[in-house]
């Protein structure tokens, strides 16, 4: 049902007619110095792909690279250990894994869910007239550098970790009371890049209200200092002809719109009576500011960027 065309979250595999099942893995270097948040937060990422094509995850395989004869395995227990809480939260059981030696650390976990096959949500299916919700704020890829770059304030490194480790399994249960058209989580493309996969193919643009987009508080501070990651750059070329009005924001902004995310929100396409009610709805439930962010309209596929 889903492979590698379209650039979906995640595979899905038609077992039979009420059930399909969705595949995903992912794994990456620390982001954080602390080997149990840092398990945390890779568990939540690799969790949010199922959760963003309407499926509920039902088991985990750890993935592990790990250089045990330099550091030991007191590290590496707690990178697990983070991981397995993270798991635990989502009610969802680890069933194994592999590890290898390596000379970096890196951590993820491949996860299994399943849905009905009418219930899966695709990310290039949104309608005219959809309103677009974004469930957590954006930044962390920005102020992962600021800690590279030992300039990060606490308060801030601790509000990224709490919203890179907060799962997306509220906001998956809660859209399915909704007519969600379209959904995918915010990641290594940054919110500009899941953008374009969102309205590339379709009859639809996408209007981009840019001061109501969420963001992390020193988001916008560490990208004035010149922290900002690689993957930036290779996202800004990747977008840059899909993407109208982006020169005509503050520089800070066009960085922020295009660093790569972890554990990033959920983007979420609906009719806009209905994002207003999802929005009451989540933010009983979660701190993290939720927002929408802008609305669809007929066109080619195309990002209009307003101030």
């Amino acid at each position: 049902m889903a492979g590698f065309s379209g650039a979906e979250d995640a595979g899905v595999y038609l077992l039979r007619d009420d059930c399909a099942l969705i595949q995903t893995v992912d794994f990456f270097p620390p982001i954080v110095d602390d080997p149990f948040d840092f398990g945390r937060i890779a568990a939540a990422n690799s969790l949010s792909d199922i959760y963003a094509m309407g499926g509920q995850p039902i088991s985990a395989l750890n993935i592990v690279a790990f250089p045990l004869r330099c550091l030991g395995a007191d590290i590496l227990k707690e990178i697990l250990r983070g991981g397995l809480a993270t798991l635990q939260e989502a009610n969802v059981p680890l069933i194994g894994g592999h590890s290898i030696e390596d000379e970096e650390i890196k951590y993820g976990l491949s996860i299994v869910g399943t849905a009905h096959p009418k219930e899966i949500i695709r990310n290039n299916t949104p309608q005219q007239g959809d309103s677009l919700l974004l469930t957590k704020p954006i930044g962390t890829g920005i102020i992962a550098t600021a800690i590279k770059a030992e300039m990060v304030d606490p308060s801030h490194l601790q509000a990224m970790i709490d919203s890179m480790s907060f799962l997306n399994n509220l906001a998956n249960q809660c859209m399915k009371n909704f007519k969600v058209h379209a959904c995918t989580d915010v990641t290594g493309f940054g919110l500009l890049g899941h953008l374009k996969e969102m309205v590339a193919g379709t009859f639809c643009d996408v209007t981009i209200l840019c001061k109501k987009i969420p963001l992390l508080d020193g988001a916008v501070e560490y990208t004035k200092m010149g922290l900002i990651p690689g993957g930036a750059y290779r996202n800004k070329e990747y977008i840059k002809k899909t993407v109208i009005g982006l020169k005509t924001l503050d520089s800070s902004l066009q960085d922020i719109l295009v660093d790569p995310q972890t554990s990033g929100g959920l983007l979420i396409c609906l009719p806009p009576e209905e994002a207003q009610e999802l929005i009451k709805v989540l933010s009983q439930l979660q701190k993290l500011p939720i927002a929408i962010i802008g609305e669809f309209f007929p066109g080619k596929g195309k990002i209009h960027l307003t101030p």
